[in-house]
């Protein structure tokens, strides 16, 4: 059975776990809803999801510089206690994040930020490229649905490869989140990020 991208959302909308991993839960349970949650509960990106909702009134500023000292950024990360705000790895991902904005420059946190007239101009200019190209109504949805999620994922931070997908395994920094959240038992949040490049407002 294939699994579209409607059937990913869905999961994701109802457990709070990655993109990748509920495609591969959904993947390896055949397709069935319940069994791909039970999966990922037993991983425990749905219990970890199940924090979002807690209060994050501590956490930590970090900052990355590039070594030309052209190229910045700084990122706000919250949690729940005091204790995890000071955890070593909990400070190492705030400044990985850091890194990583100052190399990719994401203009949003996550993809519900961005504003539905932004996503609504780049969808139109995607359709009207693909009918140039002369593909069929029924290909051009399709088409447009890919196009629309890569771009957003070039805009948004959370759904962004991590720049170091070597050390990272080439996991999203949603994903990263998710396992530091795991590993803390708090909510875990990237509240806001600031870029900055020499020259540009």
């Amino acid at each position: 059975m294939s699994v579209t991208a409607a059937d990913v959302k869905a999961l994701r909308d109802r457990t709070g776990a990655a993109m990748m991993d509920c495609k591969a839960a959904l993947t390896e349970a055949a397709g069935d809803t319940e069994r791909a949650i039970e999966l990922l509960r037993v991983k425990g990106q749905a219990s970890a999801a199940k924090r979002e909702g807690r209060g994050t009134n501590e956490g930590v500023v970090s900052s990355y510089i590039h070594a030309n000292d052209r190229v910045g950024a700084m990122v706000e990360v919250q949690c729940e206690t005091d204790f995890v705000s000071r955890n070593e790895e909990f400070r190492a991902f705030a400044y990985q994040v850091a890194l990583h904005v100052a190399a990719t420059a994401p203009r949003y946190v996550s993809s519900d930020e961005i504003p539905a007239e932004e996503r609504e101009a780049e969808q139109r200019v995607f359709e009207e490229k693909a009918r140039e190209e002369g593909k069929p109504d029924n290909v051009v949805e399709k088409i447009v649905s890919g196009q629309l999620s890569k771009w957003a994922s070039g805009v948004a931070l959370l759904d962004q490869t991590h720049v170091n997908a070597e050390k990272h395994e080439s996991k999203t920094i949603e994903e990263l989140r998710q396992e530091l959240a795991a590993k803390t038992g708090e909510n875990v949040r990237i509240a806001r990020f600031a870029y900055f490049r020499v020259g540009e407002e």
